[in-house]
């Protein structure tokens, strides 16, 4: 049959699936969807998603009929002495009932009023006719002498069997280790599953041969893994966490240890192991599709599915143990450590190479950097060793560098907020160790390499001074984007104030800038919580001053230069601050009036564009407006104070008089606190607790605020009295008491002095430090970003064909259209965004958009406006 009549007849086929009419199980037909096609695309194409829809609603019954035909089909072919013999027990075959399966479960998935049924078919105990029963069927056993009798010694015809799902999953990696199929072939009277490492790295030495069918088999079963875990993106962010995935729960909990160490090292070196600069001709990847990447892909997603899944607390008892993670957490070996290291960065660095390559987008450009960060973070998280190992070889440095590129070069893209949160949180991870905070004393040399957009001007100075330089351009330049981690960026110098040395002058001043605006009336009246940020800042340089007052006079010198600014706020009173406010307000409309006329003058010339304001033209910034200015010409305003971009106001749900922030509930985690019940939705009655093992804790005491006018929140002085009290004033004032006096207006003079001067009245307080901490809700957009990064990554292999979830309602994150794009040299069907996660406009106020149906499908992506996107807003 040609490839045409073959299309055909499969198309057929699969009308027929809808009819009324059931069709009986053991029907020759069904052979057609294992025998016809002959690639994904013929499955993908062919079997549309009108047409999967209106079987599962029409005649539910033919597609419970067809799962079983292809998995009992591929569970034939696995036990199948011959195969994968291409006339007894074909290769094709198999991959066929692969891609079937592949193509229908996200349909079955994204079907809420199927979910008891899906429960029951997929997970419920079953019976299936045992192999002597196969055989004697109906045979049973009667006496001659009395053919009345009951029967004697009858073969049993069923036995019980495992759930479906489970028996699926069970071939699957079986198939993964499979001798001819995605291995080479194992000697003569040996098993054909040898759970033998793929790639050389963790856990394996000796190479194994591999070619490109055996890649492409590995490449369709493990998207048929990753397809079974999916059920993911089609549960609500705030439920998933607490109720978990079975089939990612069945995988993860899988207590063969070696069918768990042979996977987890297959897909770890499998991905480490890339070099994406293998091939050297320029834009050979514009015309090549490689098909080794697109397994790395899908070993990269499938591990981090593994890894980072909370398994769910039964309610009765210790959760079950993720093993994956748990042998992850085991790694030990240095040269493991410096195999994953050397991976990771030789992934995270072609980006950075791609930037400034001669030849624009001549190098390849790889769409899981995102991932291979998260992978990072586990093994951060997970492995205290690896934490240990990175840092005590200053490989630190390099994933400070290459995190924060990641971070500052999109802070303004609104599709990458997830990506850049996640960065800011893995630094925060590696900062709670003393000997991280230690390890950036060490000087930057090198900085001119880097790329433009994170090179720091006329910089000399060490990794503390490049690290909390880039802080402040993430906290000034993200124009709001980013305030609901602004906790997590000061906690990150809070862990780190303790240890470091000589900050440069530079830093110092930015340091005493954000002080600054933090404590600016218009800052603190903006919302009822803004001053724990300026009490965090306030920390942070109580803990330098206190632990390594010699080592650091420049900073020490500008907080004297700003003592006015200090005693401000200890005398800080709600009239002070409206009154501030009004100045402020009239010295807006002066300059407004000045621009309004400059502004008349140049519309003679040409036509008026509005103006977004920045960093340097907001007029309330650019005067001195924080409490106290100093007046004479040495205060530390040499500099003005930074803008923090300040969000829209949120009014309260229930259309009652409330503050934002009303109380603090210690089941979100601080990091996301800041939003109301509402959005950030309630645990499912009944439902249990979720576990992720070895995580950390977060910041002690300090909530995200919402950074913006509160139009609900008004100023008071019982509330001010509430804070200000409370605020660490203490040991920068004693500080400024003592130096006063002795410091000169040189400079030198003065950081002399400084350094020879004994403050006394100052005791170190312990160190605190500021972890991350794990919570359901934390977790929901955690793995909402990971299915966001995995949706995105399969539109891009997919490469103009159907990817296995779209077209389907998800419900996870927000689905969006990309406008349509003319075809380039580099884009020749159309590009797809980067991505991140959905689950939340802005993590200071969550908004689960997953949490009710929208119109059939939600996140449907048909018509001609382009590809897909998930947007992070």
């Amino acid at each position: 049959m040609g490839a045409s009549d073959s299309k055909l007849t499969f198309k057929q086929g699969i009308f027929r699936l809808s009819e009324a009419q059931e069709i009986a199980a053991d029907d020759a037909y069904w052979t057609g969807f294992w025998e016809l096609p002959e690639s994904a695309e013929d499955v993908f194409s062919l079997f549309s998603p009108a047409d999967i829809r209106r079987t599962r609603d029409n005649n539910l019954a033919n597609l419970e009929t067809l799962v079983l035909a292809v998995t009992s089909r591929l569970c034939i072919l696995r036990n199948h002495p011959s195969f994968p013999d291409p006339e007894l027990a074909p290769e094709r075959d198999a991959l066929n009932c692969i891609r079937v399966l592949t193509r229908l479960l996200p349909f079955l998935y994204e079907a809420e009023h199927l979910e008891d049924w899906e429960d029951k078919f997929f997970w419920g105990a079953r019976r299936k006719r045992s192999r002597r029963g196969q055989i004697v069927k109906t045979e049973v056993l009667f006496d001659e002498a009395d053919p009345n009798q009951t029967p004697v010694d009858a073969a049993p015809e069923f036995e019980q069997a495992k759930p479906l799902a489970e028996e699926i999953i069970d071939t699957l990696i079986d198939l993964l280790f499979f001798s001819e199929f995605t291995l080479p072939k194992a000697p003569s009277g040996k098993s054909k599953v040898t759970y033998a490492i793929w790639q050389t790295g963790v856990g394996c030495n000796t190479p194994v041969a591999s070619t490109k069918e055996f890649e492409n088999n590995r490449t369709e079963i493990l998207r048929l893994l990753l397809t079974l875990a999916s059920k993911s993106m089609y549960m609500s962010a705030n439920l998933l966490p607490v109720k978990g995935v079975k089939a990612i729960t069945y995988m993860a909990t899988c207590s063969d240890k070696q069918v768990v160490l042979s996977t987890l090292c297959s897909l770890l070196n499998t991905t480490l192991k890339y070099n994406p600069a293998t091939w050297r001709v320029p834009y050979d990847h514009v015309v090549f599709k490689d098909s080794k990447q697109i397994l790395v892909t899908y070993c990269l997603q499938l591990l981090l599915v593994l890894i980072l899944y909370p398994i769910p607390e039964p309610g009765n008892g210790p959760p079950p143990k993720n093993f994956f993670r748990h042998f992850l957490g085991r790694l030990h070996r240095p040269q493991d450590f410096q195999f994953l290291v050397d991976g990771m960065t030789r992934i995270l660095n072609q980006p950075l190479q791609a930037t400034t390559a001669y030849l624009p987008g001549s190098h390849k450009s790889l769409t899981w950097a995102p991932e291979m960060i998260m992978l990072f973070w586990e093994a951060l998280q997970c492995n205290k060793r690896f934490r240990s190992f990175i840092i005590d070889t200053d490989r630190a440095h390099d994933f400070v560098v290459l995190v924060l590129f990641y971070a500052v070069d999109q802070r303004n893209d609104p599709t990458k907020q997830g990506l850049i949160r996640m960065c800011i949180f893995v630094l925060q991870t590696m900062s709670v160790e003393p000997n991280f905070g230690k390890s950036l004393n060490k000087t930057f040399e090198g900085q001119e390499s880097l790329p433009a957009s994170i090179r720091v001007a006329n910089f000399h100075g060490t990794y503390a001074d490049y690290l909390i330089t880039s802080i402040y351009t993430l906290l000034t330049t993200s124009k709001g984007k980013l305030d609901a981690i602004y906790p997590a960026l000061l906690a990150i110098i809070n862990n780190i104030a303790a240890h470091v040395q000589n900050i440069g002058r530079a830093p110092s001043s930015k340091l005493l800038q954000l002080f600054a605006s933090m404590s600016s009336p218009s800052f603190l009246f903006a919302n009822e919580t803004n001053h724990t940020l300026l009490s965090s800042l306030l920390e942070a340089l109580n803990a330098i001053i206190e632990h390594q007052y010699r080592s650091n006079p420049n900073l020490v010198y500008a907080v004297v230069r700003s003592r006015k600014r200090f005693q401000a706020l200890r005398d800080f009173t709600l009239e002070s601050g409206q009154e501030e406010i009004e100045r402020q307000s009239q010295l807006r409309k002066e300059q407004g009036n000045e621009l309004a006329r400059a502004d008349s003058i140049d519309s003679l010339r040409s036509p008026t564009v509005p103006r977004t304001p920045t960093l340097r033209d907001v007029p309330e910034e650019n005067a001195a407006f924080a409490i106290g200015d100093d007046e004479d010409e040495d205060s530390d305003a040499e500099s003005h104070p930074p803008e923090l971009v300040q969000s829209p106001p949120q009014p309260p749900s229930g259309g009652s008089r409330s503050a934002s922030i009303a109380s603090v509930d210690e089941s979100v985690p601080l990091q996301l606190r800041g939003m109301s019940e509402k959005a950030r939705g309630k645990r499912p009655v009944g439902q249990p607790a979720f576990s992720r093992q070895n995580s950390t804790t977060s910041l002690m005491s300090m909530s995200t605020p919402t950074l913006g006018q509160n139009e609900f929140f008004t100023p008071s002085t019982t509330w001010i009295e509430s804070w200000l009290p409370e605020l660490p004033l203490h040991t920068i004032l004693t500080l400024i008491m003592e130096l006063t006096p002795k410091v000169t207006e040189d400079t030198a003079a003065a950081l002399e002095t400084i350094r020879g001067t004994e403050v006394r009245g100052i005791e170190p307080s312990p160190i605190r430090v500021h972890l991350f901490e794990w919570s359901p809700m934390s977790l929901g957009w955690y793995e909402s970003l990971l299915w966001g990064f995995v949706f995105a990554g399969e539109m891009v292999v997919a490469k103009g064909t159907a990817g296995v979830w779209n077209n389907t309602s998800i419900r996870l994150f927000k689905v969006q259209e990309a406008a349509a794009q003319a075809p380039s040299l580099l884009a020749p069907r159309g590009a797809v965004d980067a991505v991140g996660s959905n689950l939340v406009q802005r993590i200071g106020n969550l908004n689960l958009r997953g949490a009710t149906t929208q119109g059939a499908p939600r996140g449907a992506n048909g018509g001609n406006n382009g590809p897909p996107t998930v947007r992070d807003v």
